[in-house]
Protein backbone atom coordinates (compact mmCIF):
# COMPACT_ATOMS: atom_id res chain seq x y z
CA UNK A 1 0.00 0.00 0.00
CA UNK A 2 1.20 3.50 -0.83
CA UNK A 3 2.46 5.18 2.35
CA UNK A 4 0.29 8.31 1.85
CA UNK A 5 -2.85 6.12 2.11
CA UNK A 6 -1.91 4.56 5.49
CA UNK A 7 -3.30 5.85 8.80
CA UNK A 8 -2.24 4.37 12.16
CA UNK A 9 -4.40 5.37 15.13
CA UNK A 10 -5.52 4.22 18.56
CA UNK A 11 -8.55 4.88 20.75
CA UNK A 12 -7.81 6.19 24.26
CA UNK A 13 -10.39 6.67 26.99
CA UNK A 14 -11.19 6.21 30.67
CA UNK A 15 -12.59 2.81 31.68
CA UNK A 16 -16.23 2.33 30.58
CA UNK A 17 -16.39 5.38 28.28
CA UNK A 18 -17.17 3.20 25.23
CA UNK A 19 -13.75 2.56 23.67
CA UNK A 20 -14.35 -1.11 22.78
CA UNK A 21 -17.91 -0.39 21.57
CA UNK A 22 -16.61 2.33 19.21
CA UNK A 23 -13.99 -0.12 17.87
CA UNK A 24 -16.83 -2.63 17.23
CA UNK A 25 -18.85 -0.02 15.26
CA UNK A 26 -15.81 0.94 13.14
CA UNK A 27 -15.22 -2.74 12.26
CA UNK A 28 -18.90 -3.22 11.35
CA UNK A 29 -19.16 0.03 9.38
CA UNK A 30 -16.11 -0.76 7.22
CA UNK A 31 -17.18 -4.39 6.65
CA UNK A 32 -14.04 -5.77 8.35
CA UNK A 33 -16.24 -8.30 10.14
CA UNK A 34 -19.46 -9.93 8.94
CA UNK A 35 -22.68 -9.80 10.98
CA UNK A 36 -22.48 -13.59 11.39
CA UNK A 37 -19.00 -13.44 12.98
CA UNK A 38 -19.62 -10.31 15.04
CA UNK A 39 -19.96 -10.22 18.83
CA UNK A 40 -19.64 -7.33 21.34
CA UNK A 41 -16.12 -6.28 22.39
CA UNK A 42 -14.71 -8.15 19.40
CA UNK A 43 -11.09 -7.09 20.01
CA UNK A 44 -11.22 -8.23 23.66
CA UNK A 45 -10.26 -11.92 23.42
CA UNK A 46 -10.53 -12.89 27.09
CA UNK A 47 -13.82 -13.62 28.89
CA UNK A 48 -12.41 -11.60 31.79
CA UNK A 49 -12.08 -8.51 29.54
CA UNK A 50 -15.71 -8.78 28.41
CA UNK A 51 -17.06 -9.36 31.93
CA UNK A 52 -15.16 -6.49 33.56
CA UNK A 53 -15.55 -4.18 30.56
CA UNK A 54 -11.81 -3.46 30.42
CA UNK A 55 -9.07 -4.06 27.86
CA UNK A 56 -6.14 -6.01 29.31
CA UNK A 57 -4.13 -6.90 26.19
CA UNK A 58 -3.45 -4.59 23.23
CA UNK A 59 -4.63 -5.76 19.80
CA UNK A 60 -4.31 -4.45 16.25
CA UNK A 61 -6.64 -4.73 13.27
CA UNK A 62 -6.28 -3.60 9.65
CA UNK A 63 -9.32 -1.93 8.06
CA UNK A 64 -9.80 -0.93 4.41
CA UNK A 65 -11.94 2.22 4.18
CA UNK A 66 -13.17 3.95 1.03
CA UNK A 67 -13.29 7.66 1.87
CA UNK A 68 -15.45 10.41 0.33
CA UNK A 69 -12.51 11.45 -1.87
CA UNK A 70 -12.83 8.08 -3.68
CA UNK A 71 -9.52 6.69 -2.40
CA UNK A 72 -9.24 3.47 -0.38
CA UNK A 73 -7.22 3.93 2.80
CA UNK A 74 -5.50 1.34 5.00
CA UNK A 75 -6.45 2.11 8.60
CA UNK A 76 -4.54 0.30 11.36
CA UNK A 77 -6.52 0.47 14.62
CA UNK A 78 -4.44 -0.36 17.71
CA UNK A 79 -6.70 -1.06 20.69
CA UNK A 80 -4.90 -0.31 23.97
CA UNK A 81 -5.48 -1.12 27.67
CA UNK A 82 -6.88 1.80 29.65
CA UNK A 83 -5.77 1.05 33.22
CA UNK A 84 -2.86 2.75 35.00
CA UNK A 85 -1.20 -0.65 35.69
CA UNK A 86 -0.51 -1.03 31.97
CA UNK A 87 0.77 2.51 31.28
CA UNK A 88 4.03 1.32 29.69
CA UNK A 89 2.20 -0.98 27.25
CA UNK A 90 -0.20 1.88 26.46
CA UNK A 91 2.71 4.25 25.77
CA UNK A 92 4.27 1.73 23.34
CA UNK A 93 0.93 1.19 21.55
CA UNK A 94 0.49 4.96 21.28
CA UNK A 95 4.09 5.20 20.02
CA UNK A 96 3.08 2.97 17.08
CA UNK A 97 0.50 5.56 15.91
CA UNK A 98 0.34 9.01 14.33
CA UNK A 99 -3.02 9.92 15.85
CA UNK A 100 -5.54 9.03 18.54
CA UNK A 101 -9.30 9.23 19.07
CA UNK A 102 -9.88 10.60 22.59
CA UNK A 103 -13.26 9.25 23.71
CA UNK A 104 -15.15 11.03 26.53
CA UNK A 105 -18.48 9.90 28.02
CA UNK A 106 -21.23 12.53 27.46
CA UNK A 107 -22.70 11.83 30.92
CA UNK A 108 -19.52 11.44 33.02
CA UNK A 109 -17.24 13.98 31.34
CA UNK A 110 -13.45 14.12 31.59
CA UNK A 111 -11.99 11.61 34.10
CA UNK A 112 -8.51 11.11 35.62
CA UNK A 113 -7.38 8.50 33.09
CA UNK A 114 -8.70 10.63 30.20
CA UNK A 115 -6.22 13.35 31.21
CA UNK A 116 -3.36 10.87 31.82
CA UNK A 117 -3.85 9.14 28.45
CA UNK A 118 -4.09 12.49 26.65
CA UNK A 119 -0.74 13.63 28.12
CA UNK A 120 0.76 10.29 27.07
CA UNK A 121 -0.46 10.85 23.50
CA UNK A 122 0.82 14.46 23.48
CA UNK A 123 4.28 13.25 24.61
CA UNK A 124 4.40 11.23 21.36
CA UNK A 125 3.20 14.28 19.32
CA UNK A 126 0.01 12.51 18.19
CA UNK A 127 -2.83 14.30 16.41
CA UNK A 128 -5.78 14.17 18.83
CA UNK A 129 -9.39 13.90 17.61
CA UNK A 130 -11.78 14.37 20.57
CA UNK A 131 -15.03 12.36 20.43
CA UNK A 132 -17.97 12.77 22.83
CA UNK A 133 -19.61 9.33 23.07
CA UNK A 134 -23.00 8.17 24.44
CA UNK A 135 -24.85 11.29 23.22
CA UNK A 136 -28.07 9.18 23.17
CA UNK A 137 -28.17 8.93 26.99
CA UNK A 138 -30.91 10.95 28.76
CA UNK A 139 -28.22 12.20 31.23
CA UNK A 140 -25.87 13.39 28.42
CA UNK A 141 -24.54 16.93 28.97
CA UNK A 142 -22.98 17.63 25.57
CA UNK A 143 -22.36 21.40 25.91
CA UNK A 144 -20.88 21.00 29.40
CA UNK A 145 -18.53 18.17 28.29
CA UNK A 146 -17.53 20.18 25.18
CA UNK A 147 -16.56 23.08 27.47
CA UNK A 148 -14.63 20.69 29.76
CA UNK A 149 -12.67 19.23 26.82
CA UNK A 150 -11.79 22.64 25.40
CA UNK A 151 -10.80 24.05 28.82
CA UNK A 152 -9.00 21.11 30.47
CA UNK A 153 -7.52 19.45 27.41
CA UNK A 154 -6.96 22.70 25.49
CA UNK A 155 -8.66 21.34 22.36
CA UNK A 156 -10.82 23.40 19.98
CA UNK A 157 -14.59 22.94 20.50
CA UNK A 158 -15.17 23.03 16.71
CA UNK A 159 -13.00 19.92 16.25
CA UNK A 160 -15.01 17.82 18.73
CA UNK A 161 -17.06 15.02 17.13
CA UNK A 162 -20.31 13.63 18.55
CA UNK A 163 -21.11 9.92 18.51
CA UNK A 164 -23.22 7.15 19.96
CA UNK A 165 -21.13 3.99 19.53
CA UNK A 166 -24.03 1.86 20.77
CA UNK A 167 -26.39 3.15 18.05
CA UNK A 168 -23.68 3.62 15.40
CA UNK A 169 -24.16 7.41 15.14
CA UNK A 170 -21.15 9.47 14.07
CA UNK A 171 -18.99 6.53 12.89
CA UNK A 172 -18.70 7.84 9.29
CA UNK A 173 -17.67 11.31 10.52
CA UNK A 174 -15.02 9.78 12.81
CA UNK A 175 -13.49 7.75 9.94
CA UNK A 176 -13.45 10.81 7.65
CA UNK A 177 -11.72 12.83 10.40
CA UNK A 178 -9.09 10.06 10.78
CA UNK A 179 -8.34 10.21 7.04
CA UNK A 180 -8.35 14.03 6.80
CA UNK A 181 -6.70 15.13 10.07
CA UNK A 182 -4.16 12.39 10.82
CA UNK A 183 -0.86 12.38 8.91
CA UNK A 184 0.49 9.34 7.01
CA UNK A 185 3.52 7.54 8.54
CA UNK A 186 7.06 8.78 7.87
CA UNK A 187 10.19 6.67 7.18
CA UNK A 188 11.61 4.98 4.08
CA UNK A 189 11.53 1.42 2.70
CA UNK A 190 15.20 1.76 1.66
CA UNK A 191 16.42 2.52 5.20
CA UNK A 192 17.65 -0.31 7.52
CA UNK A 193 14.75 -2.05 9.28
CA UNK A 194 13.39 -0.46 12.49
CA UNK A 195 10.23 -2.16 13.81
CA UNK A 196 8.71 -1.33 17.21
CA UNK A 197 7.39 -4.29 19.28
CA UNK A 198 4.23 -2.91 20.90
CA UNK A 199 2.83 -6.21 22.22
CA UNK A 200 3.09 -10.00 22.02
CA UNK A 201 0.91 -13.04 22.65
CA UNK A 202 1.48 -16.78 22.77
CA UNK A 203 0.16 -19.43 20.37
CA UNK A 204 0.58 -23.14 21.13
CA UNK A 205 1.58 -23.95 17.54
CA UNK A 206 3.40 -20.81 16.38
CA UNK A 207 5.10 -19.75 19.62
CA UNK A 208 5.26 -16.02 20.48
CA UNK A 209 3.33 -13.83 18.02
CA UNK A 210 5.10 -10.44 17.95
CA UNK A 211 2.96 -7.37 17.14
CA UNK A 212 5.07 -4.80 15.27
CA UNK A 213 4.87 -1.36 13.67
CA UNK A 214 7.50 -0.71 10.96
CA UNK A 215 9.10 2.74 11.13
CA UNK A 216 11.72 2.03 8.43
CA UNK A 217 12.55 -0.83 6.06
CA UNK A 218 10.66 -3.95 5.03
CA UNK A 219 10.15 -7.40 6.58
CA UNK A 220 9.60 -10.71 4.74
CA UNK A 221 9.57 -14.45 5.45
CA UNK A 222 12.95 -16.23 5.94
CA UNK A 223 14.65 -12.93 6.74
CA UNK A 224 17.22 -12.92 9.56
CA UNK A 225 16.26 -10.31 12.19
CA UNK A 226 17.82 -9.09 15.44
CA UNK A 227 16.32 -7.79 18.72
CA UNK A 228 18.34 -4.68 19.57
CA UNK A 229 17.97 -4.98 23.39
CA UNK A 230 19.91 -8.28 23.62
CA UNK A 231 21.27 -8.84 20.06
CA UNK A 232 19.33 -12.14 19.71
CA UNK A 233 19.03 -13.29 16.07
CA UNK A 234 15.97 -15.14 14.70
CA UNK A 235 14.57 -16.22 11.34
CA UNK A 236 11.13 -14.91 10.38
CA UNK A 237 8.78 -17.87 9.73
CA UNK A 238 5.50 -16.01 9.18
CA UNK A 239 4.47 -12.44 8.36
CA UNK A 240 0.86 -11.35 8.66
CA UNK A 241 -1.84 -8.85 9.61
CA UNK A 242 -4.97 -9.01 11.78
CA UNK A 243 -8.07 -8.66 9.66
CA UNK A 244 -9.28 -9.02 12.54
CA UNK A 245 -8.38 -12.73 12.28
CA UNK A 246 -4.75 -13.63 11.52
CA UNK A 247 -4.02 -13.44 7.79
CA UNK A 248 -0.61 -14.19 6.27
CA UNK A 249 0.91 -11.66 3.84
CA UNK A 250 4.10 -11.67 1.73
CA UNK A 251 5.65 -8.67 3.47
CA UNK A 252 5.15 -5.75 5.85
CA UNK A 253 6.44 -2.42 4.59
CA UNK A 254 7.49 0.88 6.18
CA UNK A 255 4.53 2.47 8.08
CA UNK A 256 2.47 -0.75 8.30
CA UNK A 257 1.29 -2.67 11.37
CA UNK A 258 1.17 -6.46 11.60
CA UNK A 259 2.71 -9.49 13.25
CA UNK A 260 5.66 -11.86 12.78
CA UNK A 261 6.50 -15.28 14.24
CA UNK A 262 9.99 -16.78 14.69
CA UNK A 263 9.17 -20.00 16.62
CA UNK A 264 10.12 -18.31 19.92
CA UNK A 265 8.86 -20.57 22.73
CA UNK A 266 9.64 -18.32 25.72
CA UNK A 267 7.72 -15.04 26.08
CA UNK A 268 10.61 -13.65 28.19
CA UNK A 269 12.75 -13.37 25.05
CA UNK A 270 10.42 -10.68 23.63
CA UNK A 271 10.29 -7.23 25.27
CA UNK A 272 7.56 -4.64 24.67
CA UNK A 273 9.23 -1.44 23.38
CA UNK A 274 12.21 -3.28 21.85
CA UNK A 275 13.35 -2.56 18.27
CA UNK A 276 13.71 -5.24 15.56
CA UNK A 277 16.31 -4.68 12.84
CA UNK A 278 18.17 -6.63 10.12
CA UNK A 279 20.75 -9.10 11.49
CA UNK A 280 23.23 -8.38 8.65
CA UNK A 281 22.64 -4.64 8.09
CA UNK A 282 21.37 -3.35 11.47
CA UNK A 283 20.00 0.16 12.12
CA UNK A 284 22.39 2.64 13.72
CA UNK A 285 20.21 3.05 16.84
CA UNK A 286 17.03 1.54 18.34
CA UNK A 287 13.75 3.48 18.49
CA UNK A 288 13.56 5.65 21.66
CA UNK A 289 11.63 4.89 24.84
CA UNK A 290 12.52 1.25 25.52
CA UNK A 291 12.86 0.18 29.16
CA UNK A 292 12.48 -3.07 31.07
CA UNK A 293 9.17 -3.22 32.92
CA UNK A 294 9.71 -3.86 36.63
CA UNK A 295 6.93 -5.19 38.91
CA UNK A 296 5.59 -2.65 41.41
CA UNK A 297 3.55 -4.91 43.72
CA UNK A 298 4.60 -8.26 45.22
CA UNK A 299 2.50 -10.93 46.89
CA UNK A 300 2.66 -14.61 47.80
CA UNK A 301 0.33 -17.04 46.01
CA UNK A 302 -0.20 -20.46 47.62
CA UNK A 303 -2.54 -23.38 46.84
CA UNK A 304 -5.28 -23.74 49.49
CA UNK A 305 -4.56 -27.47 49.33
CA UNK A 306 -0.79 -28.18 49.42
CA UNK A 307 -1.30 -31.18 47.10
CA UNK A 308 -2.11 -28.69 44.29
CA UNK A 309 1.41 -27.15 44.29
CA UNK A 310 2.54 -28.92 41.09
CA UNK A 311 -0.73 -27.92 39.35
CA UNK A 312 -0.14 -24.27 40.40
CA UNK A 313 3.45 -24.40 39.12
CA UNK A 314 2.27 -25.72 35.74
CA UNK A 315 -0.50 -23.09 35.58
CA UNK A 316 1.97 -20.25 36.27
CA UNK A 317 4.34 -21.51 33.56
CA UNK A 318 1.48 -21.47 31.03
CA UNK A 319 0.25 -18.04 32.16
CA UNK A 320 3.77 -16.59 31.89
CA UNK A 321 3.74 -17.50 28.18
CA UNK A 322 0.93 -15.04 27.52
CA UNK A 323 2.02 -12.36 30.04
CA UNK A 324 5.76 -11.66 30.16
CA UNK A 325 5.31 -8.84 32.76
CA UNK A 326 4.20 -11.41 35.38
CA UNK A 327 7.17 -12.85 37.32
CA UNK A 328 7.32 -15.51 40.04
CA UNK A 329 9.77 -17.56 42.07
CA UNK A 330 9.16 -20.46 44.51
CA UNK A 331 9.06 -19.71 48.24
CA UNK A 332 8.20 -21.67 51.36
CA UNK A 333 5.95 -20.45 54.15
CA UNK A 334 5.87 -22.04 57.61
CA UNK A 335 2.09 -21.67 57.80
CA UNK A 336 1.07 -22.22 54.15
CA UNK A 337 3.73 -24.62 52.81
CA UNK A 338 5.14 -24.34 49.29
CA UNK A 339 4.02 -21.49 47.02
CA UNK A 340 5.30 -18.63 44.88
CA UNK A 341 6.41 -15.04 45.43
CA UNK A 342 4.89 -13.13 42.50
CA UNK A 343 5.53 -9.68 41.03
CA UNK A 344 2.78 -7.60 39.39
CA UNK A 345 2.53 -4.25 37.58
CA UNK A 346 -0.17 -3.13 40.01
CA UNK A 347 -3.18 -4.25 42.04
CA UNK A 348 -5.48 -4.72 39.01
CA UNK A 349 -2.78 -6.86 37.35
CA UNK A 350 -2.61 -8.94 40.55
CA UNK A 351 -6.41 -9.42 40.62
CA UNK A 352 -6.43 -10.46 36.94
CA UNK A 353 -3.62 -13.03 37.43
CA UNK A 354 -5.35 -14.48 40.51
CA UNK A 355 -8.71 -14.68 38.72
CA UNK A 356 -7.18 -16.27 35.60
CA UNK A 357 -5.35 -18.90 37.71
CA UNK A 358 -8.54 -19.78 39.59
CA UNK A 359 -10.81 -19.72 36.55
CA UNK A 360 -8.67 -21.12 33.71
CA UNK A 361 -6.86 -23.76 35.78
CA UNK A 362 -9.55 -24.54 38.41
CA UNK A 363 -7.33 -23.74 41.42
CA UNK A 364 -8.27 -22.62 44.93
CA UNK A 365 -5.65 -20.07 46.05
CA UNK A 366 -4.53 -18.15 49.13
CA UNK A 367 -2.98 -14.72 48.40
CA UNK A 368 -0.87 -12.94 51.04
CA UNK A 369 -0.84 -9.20 51.79
CA UNK A 370 0.59 -7.24 48.81
CA UNK A 371 3.73 -5.18 49.42
CA UNK A 372 5.88 -2.75 47.42
CA UNK A 373 9.66 -2.82 46.90
CA UNK A 374 11.58 -1.02 49.65
CA UNK A 375 15.23 0.02 49.21
CA UNK A 376 17.08 -0.85 52.42
CA UNK A 377 20.55 0.64 52.95
CA UNK A 378 22.58 -1.42 55.39
CA UNK A 379 25.24 -0.04 57.72
CA UNK A 380 27.95 -1.82 55.68
CA UNK A 381 26.92 0.28 52.62
CA UNK A 382 25.08 -2.52 50.82
CA UNK A 383 21.64 -1.66 49.32
CA UNK A 384 19.00 -4.44 49.29
CA UNK A 385 15.61 -4.41 47.53
CA UNK A 386 13.05 -5.90 49.91
CA UNK A 387 9.65 -7.07 48.60
CA UNK A 388 8.98 -9.73 51.27
CA UNK A 389 8.69 -9.14 55.05
CA UNK A 390 10.84 -12.24 55.62
CA UNK A 391 13.76 -10.62 53.73
CA UNK A 392 13.93 -7.50 55.94
CA UNK A 393 17.32 -7.35 57.74
CA UNK A 394 17.37 -6.94 61.53
CA UNK A 395 16.98 -3.33 62.82
CA UNK A 396 20.63 -3.38 64.03
CA UNK A 397 21.83 -3.81 60.40
CA UNK A 398 19.61 -1.10 58.84
CA UNK A 399 20.95 2.40 58.25
CA UNK A 400 18.16 3.85 56.06
CA UNK A 401 14.97 2.72 54.26
CA UNK A 402 13.31 4.29 51.19
CA UNK A 403 9.86 3.58 49.73
CA UNK A 404 8.33 4.38 46.30
CA UNK A 405 6.13 7.48 45.96
CA UNK A 406 3.51 8.21 43.31
CA UNK A 407 1.81 11.38 42.10
CA UNK A 408 -1.95 10.79 42.36
CA UNK A 409 -4.45 12.70 40.18
CA UNK A 410 -7.91 12.58 41.77
CA UNK A 411 -10.97 14.01 39.98
CA UNK A 412 -13.94 14.48 42.31
CA UNK A 413 -17.23 16.39 42.64
CA UNK A 414 -16.73 19.71 44.45
CA UNK A 415 -18.85 18.67 47.46
CA UNK A 416 -16.57 15.64 48.12
CA UNK A 417 -13.37 17.71 48.06
CA UNK A 418 -13.06 17.86 51.88
CA UNK A 419 -13.42 14.06 52.19
CA UNK A 420 -10.72 13.50 49.53
CA UNK A 421 -8.30 15.91 51.26
CA UNK A 422 -8.93 14.17 54.60
CA UNK A 423 -8.45 10.70 53.04
CA UNK A 424 -5.21 11.73 51.28
CA UNK A 425 -3.78 13.29 54.44
CA UNK A 426 -4.59 10.12 56.42
CA UNK A 427 -2.55 8.16 53.83
CA UNK A 428 0.59 10.26 54.49
CA UNK A 429 -0.01 12.32 51.37
CA UNK A 430 1.63 15.68 50.64
CA UNK A 431 -0.60 18.20 48.86
CA UNK A 432 0.55 19.49 45.44
CA UNK A 433 -2.27 21.45 43.80
CA UNK A 434 -5.99 21.88 43.12
CA UNK A 435 -7.54 22.80 39.77
CA UNK A 436 -11.23 23.51 39.18
CA UNK A 437 -12.29 21.77 35.97
CA UNK A 438 -15.73 23.39 35.94
CA UNK A 439 -18.28 24.65 38.48
CA UNK A 440 -18.98 21.09 39.71
CA UNK A 441 -15.70 19.15 39.52
CA UNK A 442 -12.15 19.54 40.75
CA UNK A 443 -8.80 17.82 40.18
CA UNK A 444 -6.67 17.33 43.31
CA UNK A 445 -3.01 16.28 43.00
CA UNK A 446 -1.19 14.58 45.89
CA UNK A 447 2.17 12.85 46.33
CA UNK A 448 1.54 9.58 48.17
CA UNK A 449 3.51 6.48 49.23
CA UNK A 450 2.66 3.62 46.82
CA UNK A 451 2.11 1.30 49.80
CA UNK A 452 -0.84 3.52 50.87
CA UNK A 453 -2.40 3.40 47.38
CA UNK A 454 -2.19 -0.30 46.46
CA UNK A 455 -4.65 -1.79 48.96
CA UNK A 456 -7.98 0.06 49.07
CA UNK A 457 -7.31 3.73 48.21
CA UNK A 458 -9.34 3.57 44.98
CA UNK A 459 -12.26 1.86 46.78
CA UNK A 460 -12.21 4.55 49.48
CA UNK A 461 -12.26 7.31 46.82
CA UNK A 462 -15.31 5.70 45.21
CA UNK A 463 -16.93 5.42 48.64
CA UNK A 464 -16.41 9.03 49.81
CA UNK A 465 -17.43 10.46 46.39
CA UNK A 466 -20.52 8.20 46.07
CA UNK A 467 -18.99 6.57 42.98
CA UNK A 468 -18.18 9.79 41.08
CA UNK A 469 -14.46 10.05 41.90
CA UNK A 470 -11.65 8.75 39.67
CA UNK A 471 -7.95 8.11 40.24
CA UNK A 472 -4.83 7.93 38.13
CA UNK A 473 -1.22 7.89 39.31
CA UNK A 474 2.37 7.84 38.03
CA UNK A 475 5.55 6.69 39.76
CA UNK A 476 7.67 9.57 41.11
CA UNK A 477 10.75 8.41 43.04
CA UNK A 478 11.97 6.76 46.27
CA UNK A 479 11.86 8.72 49.54
CA UNK A 480 13.10 8.02 53.11
CA UNK A 481 10.62 6.28 55.41
CA UNK A 482 10.34 4.39 58.71
CA UNK A 483 9.07 0.84 58.33
CA UNK A 484 8.66 -2.08 60.71
CA UNK A 485 7.89 -5.76 60.24
CA UNK A 486 4.50 -6.57 61.72
CA UNK A 487 4.11 -10.22 62.77
CA UNK A 488 0.85 -11.96 63.63
CA UNK A 489 1.16 -14.70 66.28
CA UNK A 490 -1.46 -17.39 66.76
CA UNK A 491 -1.02 -19.22 70.09
CA UNK A 492 2.55 -17.89 70.28
CA UNK A 493 3.53 -19.08 66.78
CA UNK A 494 4.36 -16.59 63.99
CA UNK A 495 2.12 -17.07 60.92
CA UNK A 496 4.31 -15.61 58.16
CA UNK A 497 1.37 -15.48 55.70
CA UNK A 498 -0.02 -12.55 57.75
CA UNK A 499 3.34 -10.77 58.18
CA UNK A 500 3.66 -7.38 56.49
CA UNK A 501 5.90 -4.32 56.24
CA UNK A 502 4.12 -1.27 57.66
CA UNK A 503 4.86 2.38 58.39
CA UNK A 504 6.00 2.48 62.05
CA UNK A 505 3.45 5.07 63.23
CA UNK A 506 0.58 3.01 61.76
CA UNK A 507 1.75 -0.38 63.08
CA UNK A 508 -0.61 -0.43 66.08
CA UNK A 509 -3.69 0.49 64.01
CA UNK A 510 -2.83 -2.11 61.33
CA UNK A 511 -2.01 -4.84 63.90
CA UNK A 512 -5.24 -4.20 65.83
CA UNK A 513 -7.31 -4.25 62.60
CA UNK A 514 -5.77 -7.56 61.41
CA UNK A 515 -6.30 -9.48 64.65
CA UNK A 516 -9.87 -8.15 64.99
CA UNK A 517 -10.63 -9.40 61.49
CA UNK A 518 -9.02 -12.78 62.30
CA UNK A 519 -11.10 -13.02 65.48
CA UNK A 520 -14.26 -12.52 63.41
CA UNK A 521 -13.29 -15.08 60.77
CA UNK A 522 -11.50 -17.91 62.64
CA UNK A 523 -14.13 -20.30 64.09
CA UNK A 524 -14.03 -21.27 67.78
CA UNK A 525 -12.13 -24.48 68.56
CA UNK A 526 -12.24 -26.83 71.54
CA UNK A 527 -9.28 -24.89 72.97
CA UNK A 528 -8.56 -21.18 73.49
CA UNK A 529 -6.80 -19.31 70.63
CA UNK A 530 -4.67 -16.26 71.44
CA UNK A 531 -4.11 -13.76 68.60
CA UNK A 532 -1.26 -11.25 68.94
CA UNK A 533 0.27 -8.53 66.76
CA UNK A 534 3.96 -7.91 67.44
CA UNK A 535 6.86 -5.77 66.23
CA UNK A 536 10.15 -7.49 67.02
CA UNK A 537 9.60 -9.02 70.47
CA UNK A 538 7.02 -6.45 71.56
CA UNK A 539 3.32 -7.40 71.49
CA UNK A 540 1.28 -4.33 70.48
CA UNK A 541 -2.25 -5.82 70.32
CA UNK A 542 -4.03 -8.97 71.53
CA UNK A 543 -7.37 -10.74 71.13
CA UNK A 544 -8.63 -14.08 72.50
CA UNK A 545 -10.97 -16.55 70.80
CA UNK A 546 -12.64 -18.45 73.65
CA UNK A 547 -12.84 -22.23 73.60
CA UNK A 548 -16.09 -23.97 72.75
CA UNK A 549 -17.72 -24.83 76.08
CA UNK A 550 -18.55 -28.47 76.87
CA UNK A 551 -20.42 -29.39 80.05
CA UNK A 552 -18.58 -32.55 81.23
CA UNK A 553 -20.50 -32.65 84.52
CA UNK A 554 -23.93 -32.81 82.88
CA UNK A 555 -24.08 -36.54 83.56
CA UNK A 556 -23.41 -36.02 87.32
CA UNK A 557 -26.47 -35.62 89.45
CA UNK A 558 -26.20 -35.57 93.19
CA UNK A 559 -23.26 -37.19 94.97
CA UNK A 560 -20.08 -35.63 96.34
CA UNK A 561 -18.54 -32.46 94.77
CA UNK A 562 -15.19 -34.28 94.38
CA UNK A 563 -16.70 -36.28 91.48
CA UNK A 564 -17.28 -33.05 89.51
CA UNK A 565 -13.84 -31.66 90.45
CA UNK A 566 -12.14 -34.78 89.06
CA UNK A 567 -13.96 -34.36 85.72
CA UNK A 568 -13.09 -30.64 85.57
CA UNK A 569 -9.39 -31.36 86.22
CA UNK A 570 -9.40 -34.08 83.54
CA UNK A 571 -11.01 -31.65 81.05
CA UNK A 572 -8.47 -28.95 81.96
CA UNK A 573 -5.55 -31.30 81.23
CA UNK A 574 -7.14 -32.38 77.94
CA UNK A 575 -7.61 -28.76 76.80
CA UNK A 576 -4.00 -27.96 77.73
CA UNK A 577 -2.74 -30.90 75.65
CA UNK A 578 -5.06 -30.00 72.77
CA UNK A 579 -3.78 -26.40 72.77
CA UNK A 580 -0.24 -27.78 72.55
CA UNK A 581 -0.84 -30.23 69.69
CA UNK A 582 -4.19 -29.20 68.18
CA UNK A 583 -4.28 -27.83 64.61
CA UNK A 584 -5.88 -24.42 64.13
CA UNK A 585 -8.16 -24.30 61.10
CA UNK A 586 -7.82 -20.90 59.36
CA UNK A 587 -10.50 -20.56 56.63
CA UNK A 588 -9.88 -18.88 53.25
CA UNK A 589 -12.13 -15.96 54.31
CA UNK A 590 -9.74 -15.12 57.17
CA UNK A 591 -6.87 -14.57 54.70
CA UNK A 592 -9.06 -12.32 52.55
CA UNK A 593 -10.25 -10.36 55.58
CA UNK A 594 -6.67 -9.87 56.84
CA UNK A 595 -5.64 -8.74 53.36
CA UNK A 596 -8.25 -5.95 53.38
CA UNK A 597 -7.78 -4.94 57.04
Amino acid sequence: MEKSLIRNFSIIAHIDHGKSTLADRILQFTGAISEREFHDQLLDDMDLERERGITIKASAVRINYKAKDGKTYELNLIDTPGHVDFTYEVSKSIGACEGALLVVDAAQGVEAQTVANLYLAMEHNLVIIPVINKIDLPSAQIDKVKHEISKILDLDEDNILLASAKQGKGTAEILEAVVERMPPPSGEVTNPLQALIFDSKFDTYKGVIILVRLTNGIIRKKMKIMMMSNNSVYEVLEVGIFNPREQQVDELSCGEVGYITCNIRDAREVFVGDTITYAENPAAAPLPGYKKVHPMVFSGIYPANSADFSALKEAMEKLRLSDASFIYEPEKSVSLGMGFRCGFLGLLHMEIIQERLEREFDLNLVVTTPSVVYKVKKKNGEVAEVDNPMKLPSPAEIDDVEEPYVRAFIITPKESMGNILELSESRRGSYVSTEYLDEDRVQIIYNLPLSEVIIDFYDKIKSVTKGYGSLDYELLDYRPTKIAKLDILINGEVYDAFSSLVYKDKAYVKGRAVIEKLKENIPRHLFQIILQAAIGGQVIARETIKAVGKNVTAKCYGGDITRKRKLWEKQKEGKKRMKQFGKIDIPHEAFLAALKA
